[in-house]
């Protein structure tokens, strides 16, 4: 099945690459790899505001990296022109802004891992880090980065 099909059957829509907000690029290629930059959570088209551990749950923040996700692969194909050339996603990281007593990142960064392996398979497994930070720009509850390998 090709990924547009798996999104088609998923009901998602590959949003257009956002305005980056500062003195940056949302992407960038080099050899068979794509560096994509950072991208924040957004609710309704807005920073999805909150922080983990003090007025957000863990299944809020699940759900807002699934969201980065889509938002991850529309930046994807914009920069690559066709998902079905994706070899491998290589790595995630994720920031989630979170108390410092919160310990869950893992499970918040799983709402983007779980929806990049349902969509791209086998070649969407990845190596990733989730830390808790103190803050994200503009309020945003998570933030995630993505690396990705071309065939």
């Amino acid at each position: 099945m090709s990924i547009y099909a798996k999104l088609t059957e998923l009901n998602i829509t590959l949003p257009p690459v956002a305005i980056p907000a500062a003195a940056y690029v949302p992407f960038v290629q080099t050899g068979n790899l794509v560096f994509l930059s950072g991208h924040i959570a957004k609710k309704d088209g807005k920073p999805w505001v909150g922080q983990l551990g003090k007025n957000m749950e863990t299944a809020e923040g699940k759900a807002a990296a699934r969201a980065i996700a889509i938002d991850l692969m529309g930046t994807l194909h914009a920069a690559v022109g066709d998902l079905n050339r994706i070899k491998r996603i290589v790595k995630l990281m994720s920031l989630v802004n979170s108390t410092g007593d919160f310990t869950e990142q893992h499970l918040v960064t799983n709402g983007a891992s779980e929806l990049l392996g349902e969509v791209f398979g086998t070649a969407g497994a990845h190596a990733r880090s989730a830390f808790g930070v103190a803050q994200i720009p503009m309020g945003a509850c998570v933030e995630i980065e993505l690396i990705a390998e071309l065939a």
